[in-house]
């Protein structure tokens, strides 16, 4: 079975741009949405991805890789004031996402709540975090790295397969595990593209220049401000700096806060989820050794002013978010450190274009302040990437492992994600592979069409002995979503969960006319009828050996067979024929003479209606040729019919049914009639046969 489906993408956001992930898949009447984030560096209805796009009544789930904001923060919007919740569509993510995604949430929301343009309420927020199954679509989730709960998504759906990666990081840091490569090969791979050809350096190197940087900013009397996000590389950075301050008692009276509330709440999350972090967090809490009980790191109290307090006081390093430096701790901070040279900021993570931690890696003079006045920027700035995010040459490599037969390049800008589309493609055409790479823009649909083929596979008592070439294997085909079985009707219920059962149709009827009678109807119709006595010793006539008609009183037939297709169909025309027997001109013919009229009879009187009389020939009666001209011997053994037309004489072997004649043309028009005379009279069970 084979058939050439399309599969419709639609990027709704992150369509060449970094931000407000949101992907539309579309194949078989089946609609999921991967992701559904915000714009950081836009506020409001600006930051959401563009959903009056779509019908989202039609979606069937929704799937959250991790809970960053711009992967997961539009999820509530969706859900609160759109049409999703007229659907039956579902939303899924990993437990570990689910439980932070509700704090990060509680997070926006008061962080936008003092906004004219905030995008929900309190009370919506807390309306939607119902997490429910979807049925119909197939999808594993796979370590994705990059986050706590981070997960790519392999995506089935009638036997295509879309691997959606969301962000990933190919290298194993402190806490987290590598991402999976998937051990199904797919058929789409939708991948980002954040770093384009960009390489990074190696975990080691720039752990040594973060820490050699933090300390020498500590001697020269600076604060140190790494802006980042309350959760995922930050807690990477806190176990960095609370081993190096374990190295270093000379930073034993330097303290390092943590400037978020979230993250005290989500701190719980994480060292609830031990068992999905890679090996060295494992064993270390097996030996009850809490990685995330750090001995030199303090969360702040965060009273009001707390930001012109630390400024004020001795060298310190403060985590702070946001990581784009918009607004929040980190930017207060940020205006209030600009103007002393001493003070050190690093960006540790990826800057999305058109936010100030992006425009500030160009070393400004001045910055622009949250009032609108200018700051003096004498501020040291160095960017070192923690950002769990593969670069070109962690990113091409799972690109090539995967091996599928498409590639969509997503998640970022348009300069980067062209420039990894012509690596890749020029790498493909080294290898003498046909790989094609897409980079469709925000709302621009992309369409892939694929030969798919279903395949049904055989379990049970028919998989019990392997098929040879050219055998041919029957049972009964059961779908069940988009896969397909052949079974043994008696597996169903032990591979199924389904029964099978007979149904025996009864039918009762008055008889009027003579048991032999109703035999030679069904002789005449059907051919050979079996006669004899069922198990009660009822005399019992079987027609084309599944419709039984017994003799159960003295003018009653009762008629039972095995329900089926083809057994109803032998059964009502058994019924036609015997509720007709009175009035058919055939049993008045019959009655006069039972043992006379045979077929042989019938087809001479065919004859006859078409050439005028017919003679028949039986060898038996008269050793001397009945015909003027020379006949074979063993033809004139066999019985046959003569007949004579104008001075042209036929003869016609009744075994053979061969016709042989003195004019070709006479020959030809006998054996056009007795070819519709044959079919005329023969039973229903021999034109079966034939």
């Amino acid at each position: 079975m084979a058939d050439s489906p399309t599969l419709s993408i639609t990027l709704l956001g992150a369509g060449q741009e970094v931000g407000r992930s949101c992907c539309v898949l579309r194949y078989r009447g089946k609609t999921i949405v991967c992701d559904a984030g915000v714009h950081p560096a836009y506020s409001g209805m600006a930051s959401l991805p563009f959903i009056d796009e779509l019908d989202w009544s039609t979606v069937d789930a929704i799937l959250i890789t991790h809970f960053h904001l711009d992967h997961a923060a539009a999820l509530t919007y969706i859900m609160e004031k759109t049409n999703f919740r007229d659907g039956k569509g579902k939303v899924y993510m990993t437990h570990p996402t689910k439980a932070v995604h509700k704090f990060m949430m509680q997070d926006f929301v008061r962080m936008s709540s003092s906004s004219s343009d905030a995008l929900f309420t309190p009370l919506e927020m807390s309306m939607s975090l119902l997490i429910l199954p979807c049925p119909g679509v197939s999808f594993t989730p796979y370590h994705a790295g990059h986050v706590l709960g981070a997960c790519m998504y392999l995506i089935d759906i009638a036997g295509l397969k879309i691997l959606y990666t969301g962000d990933y990081s190919r290298e194993e840091d402190r806490h987290l595990v590598k991402a999976e490569v998937p051990p199904t090969r797919p058929d789409v791979l939708i991948v980002e593209s954040t770093y384009g050809v960009q390489t990074l350096e190696g975990r080691e190197e720039k752990e040594l220049r973060f820490t050699s940087l933090v300390h020498s900013i500590i001697r020269r009397g600076g604060h140190v401000l790494l802006p980042t996000f309350a959760l995922g590389r930050a807690q990477e950075l806190l176990l960095i700096l609370d081993e190096y301050w374990k190295k270093h008692p000379d930073l034993h009276n330097v303290p390092i806060y943590y400037a978020s509330n979230l993250a005290r709440k989500c701190m719980a999350v994480y060292q609830t989820y031990i068992h999905t972090m890679n090996a060295n967090i494992r064993s270390r809490f097996a030996k009850r050794d809490n990685p995330f009980v750090f001995k030199h790191i303090s969360n702040l109290p965060q009273p009001r002013g707390w930001e012109r307090k630390i400024a004020e006081g001795p060298p310190c390093v403060v985590l702070a978010s946001p990581g784009f430096l918009q607004t929040g701790p980190s930017r207060e901070l940020l205006e209030l450190w600009a103007p002393d040279p001493r003070n050190g900021l690093i960006i540790t993570g990826y800057s999305i274009e058109g936010t100030l931690a992006r425009d500030i890696m160009n070393e400004p003079e001045e910055i622009l302040s949250l009032k609108g006045h200018t700051i003096s920027r004498k501020l040291s700035v160095d960017y070192i990437s923690f950002s769990a995010h593969v670069d070109y040459s962690q990113n091409s490599e799972f690109i090539e492992q995967v091996k599928a037969q498409h590639v969509v390049l997503v998640h970022g800008e348009a300069t980067a994600m062209g420039r990894l589309r012509a690596a890749m493609a020029a790498r493909f055409k080294d290898r003498d592979e046909d790989v094609k790479i897409h980079t469709p823009r925000n709302l621009e649909e992309l369409e892939l069409s694929f030969r798919g083929e279903r395949v049904a596979k055989a379990i049970g008592t028919l998989a019990s002995k392997p098929p040879q070439e050219n055998d041919i294997i029957s049972g009964l085909l059961v779908s069940k979503d988009y896969s397909y079985t052949l079974l043994d009707p008696r597996d169903l219920r032990d591979f199924a969960g389904l029964s099978t059962c007979i149904v025996t149709q009864r039918q009762r009827v008055a008889l009027g006319v003579g048991w032999d009678l109703v035999r030679w109807h069904l002789e005449g119709m059907f051919g050979k009828v079996e006669d004899g006595f069922d198990k009660d010793g009822v005399r019992t006539l079987r027609v084309m050996g599944v419709v039984d008609l017994k003799h159960t009183a003295e003018h009653e037939l009762t008629l039972e067979w095995d329900s089926s297709a083809s057994n109803d169909m032998i059964a009502d025309s058994t019924l036609t024929l015997i509720t007709g027997i009175d009035t058919s001109p055939a049993s008045v013919k019959y009655s006069k003479n039972e043992s006379s009229y045979t077929r042989i009879q019938i087809l001479a009187e065919f004859l006859e209606n078409h050439f005028g009389e017919v003679e028949l020939h039986m060898p038996d009666a008269t050793g001397e040729d009945q015909h003027d001209h020379e006949q074979d011997e063993d033809a004139n053994r066999d019985p046959a019919l003569i007949l004579r037309v104008d001075e042209a004489d036929a003869h016609i072997n009744l075994v053979t049914l061969v016709v042989t004649c003195t004019s070709e043309t006479l020959r030809k028009r006998i054996e056009t009639v007795l070819d519709m005379a044959v079919s005329t009279i023969s039973s229903l069970t021999e034109a079966v046969q034939n």
